[in-house]
């Protein structure tokens, strides 16, 4: 599902994890974010950040 895909999305909870999602991504450099789901529903969005330095 894309995000050009939920431009009929009506719901502004569904909006708001959009956006929380889409800023998170924006925000990081190296590491993961995991999204939790249950019963269908995203209830929980981790956000794990490396740091890197080069050993030069």
């Amino acid at each position: 599902m894309t995000l050009e895909s939920n431009k009929n999305i009506q719901s502004p909870v569904k909006v708001e994890i959009i956006n929380q999602i889409t800023s998170i991504l924006q925000g990081i450099r190296f590491g993961s974010v995991e999204i939790i789901i249950h019963d269908g529903k995203v209830v929980q969005i981790e956000r794990k950040e490396k740091i890197r330095f080069d050993a030069k």
